[in-house]
């Protein structure tokens, strides 16, 4: 999907009134040390909002990372904050360190401070938990507060998976449909310049998901972000956007869920009909992964997953190297050998390639490769499936509403030959209206194949532009998500 880029919250209310200040004391037994402490202020106050401010000291033993959770009693919402990545999901508030402050020694402290909306009594909190472990209470400080961006000790259930003729089976040659929701956010907070997650993505967060009967997650990813490369913050790049990756594929496994993790913006500037960005830095979906970068991404990615066959790589997001060049076959030469292609001015890698850089790991993941119309056009995908010697992969299609191959005639000449092949996964399905009649067509004609799909998006924006499934992070729907969150129900119980 070409989703709309985040924008940033930078407003402040412009009639700041009475400045108030309520702070949240320590209760304990006398000398006691609470394992934390949490001060809570109100610093500045107006009609409809106010400034907030937090100072949390560690107590316990020393920890990398930080998450402080709380809940607002009085409707607030938070709309912005700064040394800390705020987010909400109904009346949970969590502020997770940055890697710059990240790290808490015995005794250390860190403040944070953000913005909200209010109205009637705007109550304190009345309690806060740093890394799970209740603050300003008689606690036990040898025990420490755990690290946030530490994986699941245990594996979880999630199956190893591998193609059976033209189907996804388990490691007991059982059938595995792949159903389930992206996690948008990974692609762009982090070249942006905002962060790494659009949103929580701690435990709760991905129980949720589960929740609603999904077994797999989509989580797209910046190539530049993973590489750790000079014009990406260092605290959003390399071993650090890769740690946080391990971490959220690690809670979706846990959960009993497929992860499948997809290069969703790369390197290249593209200006032809129907560019995204003039950029030459991975800030959009360019029509085609770049081979200065490409290669190497996929073969950082599989090293790092391919102890771990329940992952599933997704080489390249939207494909459209059709909008640049003059003719179809030029497009999907272009989409299988890359090279120089017509009308993009930048050395492409092609499919086979990133395949090649995959296996030459020694990976035997399942990969799956979308083709040309941004992934909506499959009609020639076949004659150009790339050569993969561990015979483990599928067809990647996207479509929406406003897609050209979007009705069920389209679908059962195209779509129904490949999938009579090899494995077909609709990675992206969604709709632009607010409601899930398309959404609802697409389920049916997938179920009655048996075939796979995957909802756009598990983020909070607007249903009519993203479009987002839901309203919440503790897994509300929207007027669009609920369609596929009963229909996942129902299939799954």
């Amino acid at each position: 999907m070409r989703h709309p880029p985040r924008s940033v919250l930078l407003a402040v209310g412009a009639a700041v009134g009475l400045v108030a200040t309520a702070v949240v004391p320590a209760v304990t037994a006398q000398g006691a040390t609470p394992a934390c402490t949490v001060e809570y202020s109100v610093t500045s106050q107006w009609d409809t909002g106010f400034q907030g401010a937090v100072r949390i000291t560690n107590n316990s033993a020393a920890v990398s990372s930080w998450r402080l959770s709380f809940d607002f009693a009085g409707g607030q919402k938070v709309s912005q904050g700064w040394n800390a990545t705020w987010s909400q999901s109904g009346t949970a508030v969590t502020a997770a360190s940055e890697s710059w402050n990240g790290s808490l020694g015995t005794g250390a402290s860190v403040s944070a401070g953000f913005l909200a909306t209010s109205s009637g009594s705007n109550a304190v909190p009345a309690a806060f938990k740093l890394n799970g472990t209740t603050c300003n209470v008689d606690t036990d400080p040898t025990t420490p507060p755990t690290d946030p961006t530490t994986p699941p000790t245990d594996p979880g259930t999630a199956p190893a998976l591998h193609v059976s003729g033209n189907r996804i089976v388990d490691a007991g040659g059982a059938d595995r449909r792949l159903l389930g929701v992206n996690r948008s956010g990974g692609e762009f907070m982090c070249v942006q310049g905002y962060g790494i997650w659009d949103g929580p993505v701690d435990d709760a967060a991905v129980k949720a998901i589960a929740d609603w009967k999904v077994n797999t997650v989509r989580i797209p990813l910046n190539e530049e972000c993973w590489l750790g490369l000079s014009n990406i913050k260092p605290e959003y790049a390399g071993a650090n956007y890769i740690n946080a990756v391990k971490a959220l594929v690690a809670r979706v496994e846990a959960h009993g869920m497929t992860p499948v993790v997809e290069l969703h913006w790369t390197y290249g500037q593209y200006t032809g009909n129907s560019a995204g960005c003039s950029d030459v830095h991975a800030t959009c979906q360019k029509p085609m992964p770049d081979r200065q970068y490409a290669p190497s991404f996929w073969t950082s990615v599989a090293n790092t997953f391919k102890a771990d066959q329940a992952v599933a790589f997704d080489l390249f997001n939207e494909p459209y190297p059709d909008r640049a060049t003059s003719t179809t076959a030029q497009a999907w030469q272009c989409w299988l050998d890359g090279g120089t292609c017509p009308g993009i001015s930048y050395p492409v890698a092609g499919m086979q390639e990133l395949v090649n850089a995959v296996r030459g790991t020694g990976a035997k993941n399942l990969v799956l490769a979308g083709g040309l119309a941004y992934s909506n056009d499959l009609s020639q995908w076949l004659a150009h499936k790339p050569t993969d010697p561990t015979g483990n992969l599928a067809a990647a299609f996207h479509v929406y509403n406003f897609n050209t191959c979007a009705s069920a005639s389209c679908w059962t000449s195209t779509l129904a030959p490949v999938a009579a092949q090899v494995p077909l996964v609709a990675g992206e399905i969604g709709e632009n209206t607010c409601t899930h009649a398309f959404v609802d067509q697409v389920m049916k004609w997938f179920d009655d194949r048996g075939l796979s799909y995957l909802g756009w998006t598990w983020n909070t924006w607007d249903c009519s532009s993203g479009p987002s499934l839901i309203s919440a992070y503790d897994g509300t729907p929207t007027s669009y998500g609920v369609g596929l969150r009963d229909h996942l129900r129902a299939l799954n119980g």
